[in-house]
């Protein structure tokens, strides 16, 4: 399928924008929280356990992880995102966790882009997920599409993402969201890698959750409220007043994360589950598996990582290592299983 050059134009420039938005802007939600200050871990001071045997290790899609985190999908398609992405891949490899790109459509649209997220020669082992919008199945992308995104970067699953709102308020956005159910129903029978469902920070709900995984979804990405806000991100590209005003107007709409993992969880005890949406550190990390998440992922304390430098990037994943590893330490539990099933995690009242 070949687009015209002025609408791959369009998309390239949109990637360059939210990277220096989500930089130098204040688009981070505000009103509503991602919901996990509401839990408290009980501290044990008698662990009764000798720290440099704690195993933070876990499988994810049937691929072994070093630590239950992914960096989630960000960005591609600029020769900045290239950059960024070589040095998420790089550290991902290192420290053997999962690893997102950006919504792939700008290399469908624009082949020669393609390189800026074909980041597998720079992380061999990792676990890689490639990226589209689930909207485009209503706008003539199909499997081929799905396929090819999935070849550039070697990917071991097919991230589709879930952006409704973001749409409403983006210029020229993509708001034909009927029948796309079906539509993705009919990509999970057909495709060769597992596909996950995302939101973009607004937040999936058990009813829709359940929805997806009687489509066929393998995995679900909660993407809840409390982090980066698209429509805030969106606000700021506007290219009308109506668009300003919606962006802030919605800021803070969405499900928060703890909330969707719990009411997820409750109705799909067994869906492999990723908390994501608002997570900045390796406390709301714990907390997050502790509801019940598989792994978890973060984008915006990565992104301001990788901007700087790889190595900005690397002590960022010793530090969540390490934040992982005291949280299961000082609440006794050795392993993130053991976390899970324990009862360290408390709601407070």
């Amino acid at each position: 399928m070949n687009a015209p050059t002025n609408i791959s134009a369009q998309t390239q420039n949109r990637k360059a924008d939210h990277i220096r938005i989500c930089l130098e802007e204040d688009v981070q939600s505000h009103q509503i929280t991602n919901g996990l200050e509401r839990y408290r871990f009980t501290h044990s001071c008698l662990p009764e356990l000798n720290h440099d045997d704690i195993d933070i290790s876990t499988t994810f899609l049937g691929k072994h992880l070093g630590a239950p985190l992914l960096i989630s999908s960000m960005t591609g398609g600029t020769e900045q995102a290239a950059m960024i992405n070589q040095r998420l891949a790089q550290v991902a490899q290192h420290y053997k966790i999962a690893m997102g790109v950006g919504s792939q459509r700008v290399a469908v649209e624009k082949p020669q882009v393609a390189d800026t997220f074909a980041v597998r020669k720079y992380a061999p082992d990792v676990l890689l997920f490639a990226n589209l919008g689930a909207v485009q199945l209503n706008y003539k992308y199909g499997l081929d599409e799905c396929l090819r995104v999935v070849d550039i970067l070697e990917a071991d699953a097919l991230i589709l993402h879930i952006n409704p709102l973001q749409e409403c308020i983006q210029p020229k956005g993509d708001t034909n969201f009927r029948g796309l159910i079906d539509k993705i129903a009919t990509l999970c029978s057909k495709i060769s890698v597992p596909v996950i469902a995302k939101e973009v920070g607004n937040g999936i709900s058990a009813a829709i959750a359940n929805k997806l995984i009687a489509a066929g979804v393998a995995a679900i990405d909660v993407a809840g409220a409390g982090g980066t806000s698209w429509a805030k991100v969106e606000s700021e590209r506007a290219e009308n007043p109506l668009q300003r005003r919606l962006g802030k107007t919605f800021a803070d709409w969405g499900l928060p994360t703890a909330e969707c993992i719990t009411t997820i969880r409750a109705i799909a005890p067994n869906v492999p589950l990723i908390a994501s949406g608002g997570l900045r550190h390796g406390l709301d990390v714990a907390a997050a598996i502790a509801l019940g998440a598989d792994i978890a992922g973060l984008a915006m304390p990565f992104l301001q990582a990788a901007a700087t430098s790889e190595t900005a990037v690397a002590e960022l994943a010793e530090v969540l290592i390490a934040e992982i590893t005291t949280v299961l330490f000082c609440t006794g539990n050795a392993t993130l299983s053991e976390l899970k099933h324990s009862d360290s995690l408390q709601r407070i009242e």
